[in-house]
């Protein structure tokens, strides 16, 4: 069993680390067995949460308004992390994206994973779901919480635990493993785009795209990524439709 590691999850936008951005995340680091520090925070994703992760997680743009982005964060995580391997429940999501994170912001982050999910897999092939809540459900672990990222952190890890009790062998045979996920650098927003988008909003008499998309961090246009400008000038042209000449 490892007892060094760092146990993680992560709350985003959506489930696509190219496109979507986390909203929070979780960790706790392990040594010897032993919890020896936390790290909780929530991140400002610079696009608006919508309503079903809003439900979801009891995240809202309203709590993350005033939160650093995770360009501000991710030298602090990196360094939290240092060399020990991660876990979590699908632990390759969570890399994505903290790999994502870190290619924009120039840093290497090579990571080992124990995934709780593929171990539970092969140590209850009897269970119809091996989801986290449903794991916590059927051992009994407090839900509470579910859904956010230091909570669900700590059920992985509990997880973790249980998983090496019933089988100790199959969570041997399952050292960290490790994690390869191919990501490029964000490009930023294009001149024609940032044109276009100028003059969009300047049509339909929006003075302020951080207050149309109930976001201020979307105010400053130059600040966009490509993708951003992108998905920015498509909700406008849907809801708003096209300027006519």
């Amino acid at each position: 069993m490892i007892k060094n590691y760092v146990a993680l999850d992560l709350e985003t936008t959506g489930l696509n680390p190219k496109e979507d951005r986390i909203i929070e995340i979780g960790m706790i680091k392990v040594v010897d067995g032993n919890v020896c520090g936390e790290y909780s925070k929530l991140i400002n994703p610079f696009i608006p949460i919508n309503d079903k992760v809003a439900e979801l997680t009891g995240i809202t743009d309203d709590m993350v308004r005033d939160c650093a982005g995770i360009d501000a964060r991710i030298e602090e995580i990196a360094e939290f992390m240092g060399e020990l391997p991660i876990l979590g429940h699908n632990i390759i999501f969570d890399y994505s994206f903290l790999k994502k994170a870190c290619v924009n912001h120039k840093l290497t982050f090579e990571k080992c994973g124990i995934d709780t999910l593929k171990i539970a897999r092969k140590v209850l092939p009897e269970l119809p779901n091996r989801s986290l809540s449903y794991l916590c459900e059927h051992f009994g672990i407090d839900e509470g919480g579910s859904h956010r990222a230091l909570y669900d952190a700590r059920k992985a890890m509990e997880i973790y635990n249980i998983l090496y009790e019933k089988n100790p062998d199959e969570v041997e045979a399952n050292p960290p493993k490790e994690l390869h996920f191919k990501v490029k650098k964000d490009s930023p927003i294009t001149k024609s785009q940032n044109e276009y988008l100028k003059n969009l909003l300047k049509y339909h008499k929006i003075e302020d795209a951080g207050v149309f998309f109930d976001n201020p961090a979307l105010s400053k246009i130059e600040s966009l990524t490509k993708s951003q400008a992108s998905r920015m000038i498509d909700k406008i042209l849907s809801e708003l439709g096209r300027p006519t000449v």
